[in-house]
């Protein structure tokens, strides 16, 4: 069932590409229009997509489970940053911030909810939905320093200002609230919001698919980093964060969802932001798709061994 599902999840992403790789051949999606895409993504949906996941709501059995959740996110991020840094080390320039970027921000949402979904039902969810917010809040203030590379105090105070005054970050904000003090969205709003921020799934593969469209993926295959790349992302350190539930001694549904969660391929953030910064982004865009393939392989081996 889980296979199927895999299988289901990244079905979709690649045919959703699909129409952004026809809509650039075509001229459909020029440079200029993917870039506003990217702006809207950025600005608008993602924001929305924050606040969708603050949307839960949980009795008291898993409170403490909640709680953990909480810790072990932040534990988590942590560690797959450390590894990273570590891992990384032989690649230089552009392309070890990409793979850096690409091991700590995984596809949470469309692909790693709907599994967690399978295995744990909504509870699962929830847990995940802890770790999404930790995305949001860690995409935004070190994902960008990954990308903005060194900066001298000044700049990272004023980078820091910006990233914690912007859309996404406010999100979280007013999400945070909302969960200490068990506020919610009247019905209306809250279903307008979930449906605003479930565009932002489907958004981000046409703007990757828009990327992808002119990539020589020739140019790539002679490339080490690429491979080794992915041996990191897919292979390392999944199996890293397995051999932590293994010393630890922790099979709990908490541990497995985040753990689920942090092994999924790269983000589609990865090529967006690369495309925004101006980095090698046709190089970011063949990480992405690849390892969103080849788990495929790897997330049906992973649940076994957590399972």
């Amino acid at each position: 069932m889980e296979v199927f599902t895999v299988f289901k999840s990244i079905a979709s992403l690649f045919l959703i590409m699909i129409v952004g790789v026809v809509g650039r051949k075509r001229n459909i999606i020029t440079a200029e229009i993917n870039r506003g895409m990217i702006d809207i993504l950025l600005q608008i949906l993602l924001p929305f997509m924050i606040l969708s996941s603050f949307s839960f709501s949980y009795d008291d059995r898993i409170k403490a489970n909640v709680v953990k959740s909480f810790y072990l996110s932040i534990i988590v991020y942590l560690l797959l940053i450390v590894i990273s840094l570590i891992l990384t080390k032989p690649v230089k320039g552009e392309k070890r911030t990409i793979l850096h970027f690409a091991n700590v921000f995984t596809n949470t949402g469309y692909l790693g909810f709907p599994v967690l979904n399978v295995i744990y039902g909504p509870e699962g969810v929830i847990y995940g939905s802890i770790f999404n917010m930790f995305f949001a809040l860690f995409l935004w203030t070190y994902g960008i320093i990954i990308f903005k590379g060194k900066m001298t105090k000044e700049e990272l105070r004023r980078e820091l200002f910006k990233v914690m005054i912007s859309p996404s970050v406010v999100a979280v904000y007013i999400g945070i609230v909302m969960m200490i003090f068990n506020l919610s969205f009247p019905e209306v709003v809250a279903d307008s919001i979930n449906t605003v921020g479930s565009m932002n799934g489907p958004m981000s593969m046409i703007i990757v698919g828009a990327i992808f469209a002119n990539i020589n993926i020739k140019n790539h295959l002679k490339d080490w980093t690429l491979y080794y790349g992915i041996l990191m992302k897919m292979v390392l350190i999944p199996g890293i964060l397995c051999l932590f539930t293994y010393f630890t001694g922790d099979r709990s549904i908490v541990t497995n969802s985040i753990i689920i969660l942090a092994s999924m391929p790269a983000a589609a953030m990865t090529p967006i932001l690369a495309e925004n910064f101006d980095l090698q982004k046709d190089y970011a865009a063949v990480i992405m798709v690849v390892t969103t393939l080849l788990s495929l392989i790897t997330i049906p081996i992973l649940l076994r061994i957590l399972m």
